[in-house]
């Protein structure tokens, strides 16, 4: 993983540079994750606390809130001129991807709050933990459960994205009076090259999103254990804006400014590289996420995901519930 990002990864979109079978592997890889994940929420004692986190998230006034204004501002950006000499493609890709990163962290951060800090506080807890489950089983099924309510809100934004991305494509030729792609190949009846491209472009991005908002997501469970929602928020948030500043503050480290370099270093070492997930680089230079690059981001996110929630572990392990 590196600390550069995409950029350094990035590769031309060619058949030569990647592989049908790598893309064909990966898909595997991440249907096996959903199988998994469906497969733990209605097979063990923490899908249920799963399943009913999922539930109680979805049933929020800020997730549907949030779905409103990410699809409002998806729709508004298709239509947005940016004045950006024929590259409004490349913005909407920016922008889109931006509401949606945003969006699906909102509502993990918050979940994590109200359903794991306010049922410590207000003593649900007890009576949940008073049943046959352990307090792992408790951590755990929460977690699962935020990423289910993410998915949840991502899914329908993602497809929605996708559709005008699709469509972008012959608004902004008829705009520039170009000839306009056709919506489906006539010949093979199939979505129309030019069109299904830029579609595919983005696709990378959604699996690196939805790894940010695991590992996000982990560390806001470990602070739930111990602190109230509005520490836990503020915190996340903090950690958010410095884990995609990491690359900027090593950099900044190469000036041979001792005290920079020290403390660049060690927040890069303690604090998520959340850059590593984001895909405006990408977007803007029209390069494609190669297959390596997403499983290199896979395995950064369980190792801190898993990290962050072992340490959830030990800090609810001895917490008074009472």
């Amino acid at each position: 993983m590196t600390v550069s990002g995409i950029g350094l990864l990035a590769v031309e979109i060619t058949d030569e540079a990647i592989p049908a079978w790598q893309w064909w592997s990966t898909t595997g890889v991440v249907l096996a994750m959903f199988g998994g994940l469906l497969g733990i929420s209605y097979g063990t004692r923490t899908g249920v606390i799963a399943r009913a986190t999922t539930k109680e998230a979805i049933r929020q006034p800020l997730f549907l809130l949030l779905l409103f204004l990410g699809l409002l501002l998806i729709v508004v950006n298709t239509f947005l001129p940016f004045f950006s000499l024929g590259e409004d493609i490349k913005m909407l890709k920016e922008c889109g991807l931006a509401t949606i990163q945003i969006s699906g962290l909102l509502i993990a951060i918050w979940t994590a709050s109200t359903s794991i800090a306010s049922e410590i506080e207000g003593k649900t807890a007890m009576t949940l933990l008073s049943k046959p489950i352990t307090r792992r089983q408790f951590v755990l099924g929460k977690y699962l459960g935020i990423l289910q309510a993410a998915l949840a809100l991502l899914i329908p934004l993602m497809i929605v994205f996708c559709f005008f991305i699709f469509y972008k494509v012959g608004y902004d030729a008829r705009e520039s009076s170009k000839e306009v792609p056709e919506w489906w190949d006539s010949a093979t009846m199939i979505p129309n090259t030019a069109r299904l491209q830029e579609v595919l472009h983005v696709l990378p991005g959604f699996a690196l999103i939805f790894l940010e908002i695991a590992v996000v997501s982990a560390i806001s469970v470990a602070i739930s254990t111990r602190a109230p929602m509005v520490v836990n928020m503020t915190s996340c948030l903090a950690i958010f804006a410095v884990g995609h500043l990491t690359p900027t503050l090593v950099e900044a480290g190469v000036l041979q400014i001792e005290i920079v370099d020290f403390m660049a270093r060690l927040i890069a070492t303690v604090m998520p590289n959340l850059e590593s997930f984001s895909m405006s680089t990408a977007a803007s230079t029209d390069k494609v996420i190669p297959p390596v690059y997403l499983f290199a981001a896979l395995r950064y996110a369980v190792v801190y995901a898993g990290a962050a929630i072992l340490l959830s572990f030990i800090l609810f392990e001895d917490r008074d519930l009472a």
